[in-house]
């Protein structure tokens, strides 16, 4: 598995805490949900992969390997 990016994030406390709610919802983590967030918005977009797709539910997963070759990109 690749090596994630760290970074720092600076949001809101009100949207915070929703995230976390709707985190322990999901029995996710509020970081990996935010991942599954993100990760669902580019798949929707069309920007990571086809539009349509949804993003996997475990985080752990890479959502690339599922896309046939030419869909591939591997600079994200």
């Amino acid at each position: 598995m690749a090596q994630k990016k760290s970074f720092l994030l600076r949001i809101n406390p009100q949207l915070y805490e929703v995230l976390e709610k709707w985190a322990a919802d999901e029995f996710r983590s509020v970081n990996a949900h935010i991942e599954f967030l993100l990760r669902d918005a580019a798949l929707r977009s069309g920007r990571l992969g086809s539009k349509g797709k949804t993003a996997r539910q475990e985080t752990g997963e890479n959502d690339l390997d599922q896309l046939p070759p030419e869909e591939q990109d591997t600079n994200l």
